[in-house]
Parts: C-alpha cells; structure tokens; sequence
C-alpha cells in the first residue's frame, strides 16, 4: 500500500497586487466658458470574478514506506489551476528515493502527472490522474536499467473545511493500467491524506 502525506499550500503572494484601471470622460466641445463643466462620475468597477492568481494553488506531498523488504521516501510538488469553482486542473513532478533491504541496493526514480479535480458534492470530489513514472530495475545485483511505467489513477476523496481557505482531505485512488512493469501489486491502493489551502 502506498501512503501520501500532502500538504497544499496556496503561497500566492509573491504574484503581487491586482491593478484597476478606470477610464472617465470629463470633457464637452460646448461647455460654456464661465460656467463649470459638471463632473462626470465613474461607473462602478465591475468584478469578472477570481482573478488568476486566486484561481492557482501549489503544494506537493511527501512519500513514506517504512518497513518491510523496500523503505521509500520521495517528494511531489504539484501545481493546479481552477477551471471553474469545482473543477481544477494541475501537474506534478516527483522524486523519491527507494532502499531494498534484502540486496543491500537502491535506486532513485522520478517523474510526473497531470491530474483534474471535480467537487461532486462541497465534501466529496473524483480525482483522475496520468502519471508516468521512470523506475531503476535491477536486472541482477550489479546491474540495473530504467524503463518507464505509466499509471492512469482513478478515483477520489472526501474534504472537510477547517478554516474559510483550508482543508482537511483523505483520498483513495486505484491504477486502472496495471502495466507489467509496475512495482506496485494489482488494484493496491494509492492513499493520500492531508491539508490543502486554496484547494
């Protein structure tokens, strides 16, 4: 079973501040000399809704597997961008580091996703995700080769709101390729639990 402890965290100050810009026309070709123009008011600025930096969300997430014949430590920033209010898309990169304690070896694989989140209901969202991952394989104890294994990951979480912009959330996703080549035994479970801001 592999569990993912994430952390989302919308560090979105540094895009800076949102500027407004109002045009306003003052001027009159007949306007009498003596008598001042009247002054024309501005209309309101009208909201075209989240601006893009309200709309991102970073975070990542840190891979542990402790115990038994292979230990896994590894770390996941991702990127995401909402769509719509219940629908975001995003990407991951990765990066994690892999101890097989019967050979005395280890290896180091890396790779990415792309991912879309969909709020079925304000608690419970489905999650789908491509992800494609290169593995160091040990083809004897002296010799290895890497080879890349895709992954198409189904399925989806529930959330629960702890502050206006944070949430709590345990998502459970299964692999639906089950290629040959991956390490993972058929219809193991991909967890994830954590806390996202902006999510």
């Amino acid at each position: 079973m592999r569990i993912k402890l994430a952390v989302c965290a919308a560090a979105l100050a540094f895009l800076g501040t949102d500027a407004v810009v109002i045009h306003a026309q003052t001027s009159s070709a007949f306007a009498d000399s003596t008598v001042a123009a009247p002054v024309s008011t501005p209309p309101p600025a009208q909201s075209s809704g989240p601006s893009f930096r309200d709309r991102l969300y970073f975070g990542g997430s840190v891979v542990f597997s402790i115990g038994g014949d292979v230990s896994t430590i590894g770390v996941y920033p991702m990127v995401a961008y909402k769509l719509r209010p219940k629908w975001s898309v995003g990407l991951e990169v990765g990066y994690e580091h892999v101890t097989f304690d019967d050979f005395d070896q280890s290896a180091d694989n890396y790779g990415g996703s792309v991912f879309t989140r969909y709020r079925l209901l304000p608690s419970i969202y489905a999650h789908a995700e491509y992800q494609m991952i290169n593995y160091e394989v040990f083809t004897s104890l002296t010799t290895s080769d890497r080879d890349w294994v895709p992954f198409l990951l189904l399925g989806g979480g529930l959330s629960r709101q702890i502050s206006q912009r944070t949430w709590m959330y345990a998502e459970v996703l299964f692999d639906v390729l089950q290629d040959n080549n991956s390490p993972y035994d058929d219809w193991e479970p991909f967890i994830s639990v954590g806390v996202g801001v902006g999510f």
